[in-house]
């Protein structure tokens, strides 16, 4: 690991201040960068998650893909705590604080609001990003595409009616838009690639190219948590205690999600390729789609599409923390996923 790749972290802190910075300085450049959009997806982070996002496709194995439905205890540790645990202790968390430990801080009206955000966010799994966190903790690639594929096919059926069930209304619409803009462009458009250039490149030429692409990687995260807090550095100075509140309840709840798939996968007996991207999925979220509904349903100014920036904010330094954890515990879960999924 290089120096670079060693204080990443720093790299990422830094990022945030000027983002920030940047966004206070020179607002008219970032509303012009969040201008250029398609379907509530911002064509230039686009640009920059598929050039994180295109290394890993680089090394699926199409050929592979089949073998998967071999090994099913990872895909029903994701579905279970993607669709069964992590909307409910989700608006199980924001109740708590925002109906009872932080009740004399923020108004009713405000407090019902952030709930309706967080649940949004905890009813949207990862899509696009989850990519970038697999491939920083060298999981499976194949493994990792089909995971992130089915929970993208059940988000089509499951994300409306959950999320209306837990916010109590019946008028959730789904952003059909959002969601097929988001599949097509962090999945089928870098897969393809990917693909079409493993045709054209021999393994010798592919590795070069690999190494080759891994610093623009990094410059591409660094660069879109820079866009991001950019975007809304006036809500954060603005707003900054609003932003703390919101903000703890969805730590706990990311960090708790994480640990209880992390440790899931450690008793199922998972490879670390496997177990590592397993996590990241239920832990990160589909902020894309969660801040479109809430625009939709709530309105631009609501607390509801606050709570969902908040989720955008502190997804990559968390994602970050959590990927160098799983480094730090590689050795925790066996590297042979053939031995692993014995019986599985």
């Amino acid at each position: 690991m290089g120096l670079f790749e060693r204080y990443l972290s720093v790299w990422v802190g830094l990022a945030i201040l000027a983002g920030v910075g940047l966004g206070l300085v020179v607002p008219g450049v970032f509303q012009a960068v969040a201008a250029v959009s398609w379907a509530q997806v911002n064509l230039v982070v686009a640009v920059l998650i598929w050039l994180m996002v295109y290394p890993m496709m680089l090394k699926v194995d199409p050929g592979c893909l089949r073998d998967v439905g071999r090994k099913p205890k990872g895909l029903a540790l994701t579905l279970t705590v993607n669709w069964l645990v992590k909307p409910f202790t989700m608006a199980a968390l924001g109740v708590l604080f925002f109906e009872h430990l932080f009740v004399e801080l923020v108004p009713a009206a405000d407090a019902q609001q952030y709930i309706a955000g967080m649940i949004l966010l905890g009813v949207a799994p990862c899509t696009a990003m989850v990519f970038v966190w697999s491939h920083l903790t060298r999981g499976d690639p194949n493994y990792t595409l089909v995971q992130v594929s089915i929970n993208d096919l059940i988000m089509v059926v499951a994300f409306a009616p959950i999320a209306a069930l837990l916010l109590g209304v019946t008028d959730v619409v789904v952003p059909w838009q959002t969601l097929i803009a988001s599949v097509a462009l962090f999945i089928i458009v870098p897969l393809a690639a990917g693909i079409l250039t493993q045709k054209k490149l021999n393994s010798a030429r592919l590795a070069r190219l690999d190494k080759a692409l891994k610093p623009s990687s990094i410059a591409g995260l660094l660069l879109t948590v820079v866009l991001l807090f950019g975007f809304q550095a006036e809500t954060i100075v603005a707003q900054p205690a609003r932003v703390g509140l919101i903000a703890v309840p969805l730590l706990i709840q990311s960090y708790g999600i994480f640990a209880l798939a992390y440790g899931m996968a450690k008793v199922l007996g998972l490879p670390h390729s496997v177990a590592a991207p397993a996590a990241m999925i239920g832990t990160s979220n589909f902020f894309e789609l969660a801040v479109a509904v809430a625009i939709s349903l709530f309105g631009l100014s609501s607390g509801a599409a606050l709570a969902t920036v908040v989720g955008v904010l502190i997804e990559v330094p968390v994602m970050l923390s959590l990927v160098a954890f799983a480094n730090r515990t590689r050795g925790f879960f066996p590297e042979d996923a053939a031995s692993a999924q014995v019986g599985g």
